[in-house]
């Protein structure tokens, strides 16, 4: 199978047709496009950007290829002269955009593309693609890691995401939200992740008995034994667990962990955490998996549980309470003219903007303003920074642990009631600046005048 992931085709159709349209019509001039959340999913009060590297790689090496170009041909939609265009075609735009780890907040610009229009406009569906998915898994991850807070987090989700590519994706993403690790191999070896696994329960049913798989994998692996204990009973499990840490100890090495991945796992964390002291096991972890995301966490360490980390797989990995967002791309100038989109529940925010951000005197955040992109709002900072220039990226993107060090440190500058696990209808404070307000006041009436007059429905 071809590999299709920084190909040119990864796009709707519309994208090409319409670029053919602007082609044939001489329309080169610049054009902006604006990439925003509308609204907020349920549980949900702010976003983390993700996904910016991923972008950044796919704009600077945009090519069709000869076979692209070919499947193109054979599809009988497109005049030679604009596939002799393709071939030559190289990104050559200006990119802004709110570093990954940062927070935003609905209808804020997460990234803005300024090239000429049949650039900034075949690579919408990419663009959206990869901060879709990495945006939705950040916040989804961070939620879970606020429930779990201090204890730590590893990412499980791989067998059952959407597809390989989600795979390395929500590993990457989960990270950036304040998740340890991964269990996912090849993204521990491309993005630099510490991996983390211990054994299913057919590793334990293939022995005659549960203390002989115990013992095959001590030996295997002395330096990081971490045991699953309840394929049959698990207290009786840990037992046999506590026997051979014990044993162990005394040779010099440790039983690192017990696994708990099913029953009542607040009252089992408790009793077997009671059979590890009991046995002088003060040091030995609890590890906990099956199902979890931020509301089993909440709901198991309610109850009592005495869990030291936990594996965070399919819930986390596919958003499941929240398994999309209502992300957009639009054009919001043209030519040097601001535009805007009037439909009804979908209106826009015209021209190039800036997000201006303001804290509290002991750096809580207080504010944010949707500005222009040439405001200056004093005693703001501003969040959209140019990423790329014709075409290449402007300096290399940090590294991950730097990424998620960026988030944490802001995501816990974010007042509580905005970072609730419940349902709320409290959101932070946006608001746009003076001039945009007056730039969006007069396009409106003016696009409505030109309309005769209609108002929104």
């Amino acid at each position: 199978m071809e590999k299709t992931e920084g190909s040119a085709l990864i796009t709707d159709l519309y994208e090409l047709t319409m670029a053919a349209s602007y082609f044939e019509n001489q329309m080169f001039e610049p054009a902006t496009f604006s990439l925003f959340i509308r609204d907020y999913p349920p549980f949900r009060r702010y976003f983390i950007s993700a996904g910016l590297a991923d972008i950044l790689e796919y704009l600077e090496n945009l090519r069709f290829t000869p076979q692209d170009l070919e499947y193109l041909s054979h599809t009988g939609l497109f005049k030679p002269e604009f596939l002799s265009y393709l071939e030559r075609f190289r990104f050559k735009g200006d990119v802004y955009a709110i570093p990954e780890g940062r927070l935003f907040f609905v209808n804020e610009p997460l990234l803005e593309v300024t090239a000429s229009m049949i650039e900034a406009q075949v690579v919408e569906t990419f663009v959206i693609n990869a901060a879709h998915l990495q945006v939705m898994i950040a916040t989804k991850a961070s939620r879970c890691v606020q429930a779990a807070w201090p204890r730590k987090l590893v990412d499980f989700s791989l067998r059952r995401t959407h597809g390989t590519d989600a795979g390395m994706k929500v590993a990457r993403a989960s990270f950036i939200g304040g998740f340890t690790g991964t269990s996912n191999v090849l993204a521990g070896k491309v993005y630099g992740l510490s991996v983390f696994g211990t054994m299913a329960h057919s590793f334990i049913s293939s022995f005659e008995s549960e203390e002989e798989a115990f013992r095959a994998f001590a030996r295997t692996f002395p330096e990081n034994t971490v045991l699953l204990v309840d394929t049959y009973d698990t207290l009786a499990g840990t037992r046999i667990a506590a026997d051979l840490g014990k044993e162990m100890a005394q040779a010099g090495k440790m039983l690192k962990g017990v696994r708990l991945d099913s029953g009542d796992i607040a009252a089992l964390s408790r009793d077997v955490r009671k059979l590890l002291r009991d046995t002088g096991l003060d040091n030995v972890t609890i590890f906990a998996s099956g199902g979890f995301d931020e509301f089993k966490i909440r709901k198991v360490l309610g109850e009592g549980g005495d869990i030291d980390s936990f594996g965070v797989g399919t819930k986390m990995g596919v958003s499941a309470d929240a398994p999309y967002l209502d992300m957009a791309y639009k054009l919001v100038q043209y030519g040097g003219r601001p535009v805007l989109k009037l439909s009804p529940g979908k209106t826009t925010l015209a021209s190039e903007k800036q997000v201006f951000r303001f804290t509290t005197s002991k750096g809580k955040l207080r504010q944010d303003i949707i500005g222009l992109r040439d405001d200056d709002i004093e005693g703001s900072e501003a969040l959209l920074e140019k990423v790329m220039s014709k075409g290449k990226a402007n300096a290399k993107q940090p590294l991950l642990p730097q990424i998620q060090e960026r988030f944490l440190e802001e995501f816990f500058r974010l007042d509580e009631k905005y970072r609730s696990l419940d349902k709320t209808e409290e959101e932070y404070p946006v608001e746009l600046s003076l001039r945009l307000e007056e730039l969006q006041s007069r396009l409106v009436r003016q696009l409505r005048d030109e309309a005769g007059g209609v108002e929104e429905s």
